[in-house]
């Protein structure tokens, strides 16, 4: 069966979904076609929406966006309403956030299944991985050790049902770092950092 991970980030370049899919890879490479498909904007749908519904299982991963699904992917959905309805499409998704909860990503995840309802399509399973933002910093950790542990757990048991085309709960998942940690580290290494290079001083983050 052919597998197409879509890489939904608006990113050009590294991206949190990129990393994502590079940890998922060797779980799934060897008993699947995997294809990757960057469909960072509309201009990427239009390229690779011929690809993209030629699949029998697609892989999609992307940042939440205001706590639904950004709009190039809304787009993407809709093309392939039009080309595969009622078509036994299995549909998986690994979408991160920057807040601490992956919790935060229920919302979107719950639209993607409803998505999935109305074209008949088959809803395998979700990951919402939370703390997008560290895992650029956490690439030498061995996945599912340390901070990694859940984010490597969640994978394996999601890479399992892609591998069988099974179906699984939604799984999501928070750092294994404490919270007033992840939150002091997001300051000094993220956002002030970002103030700075936007002429901001730090003062100014915390401005009502």
């Amino acid at each position: 069966m052919k597998l197409t991970i879509v890489n939904g980030s608006p990113r050009h370049g590294k991206s949190n979904s990129g990393l994502l899919v590079e940890l998922l890879l060797p779980f799934i490479q060897e008993k699947n076609e995997v294809n990757i498909a960057h469909v960072e904007n509309y201009k990427s749908v239009d390229k690779y929406i011929d690809e993209i519904v030629k699949a029998d299982m697609l892989v999609f991963a992307f940042p939440l966006y205001v706590d639904s699904i950004p709009s190039h992917i809304l787009y993407l959905m809709e093309r392939i309403s039009e080309n595969h309805r009622n078509n036994k499409l299995i549909i998986y998704v690994i979408m991160n956030n920057g807040f601490y909860e992956g919790k935060q990503n229920h919302i979107a995840i719950q639209q993607m299944k409803l998505w999935c309802c109305d074209n008949g399509f088959v809803w395998g399973q979700g990951i919402g991985c939370g703390a997008g933002e560290m895992l650029p910093f956490l690439k030498k950790v061995p996945l599912g050790h340390g901070p990694t542990k859940n984010l490597g757990n969640a994978l394996e048991a999601f890479a399992i049902n892609i591998n069988r085309r099974g179906t699984g709960e939604e799984l999501y998942i928070n750092p294994n770092w404490p919270r007033f940690i992840w939150k002091h580290q997001a300051n000094r290494m993220y956002w002030i950092p970002k103030a700075k290079k936007n002429g901001l001083k730090k003062k100014d983050i915390f401005k009502k």
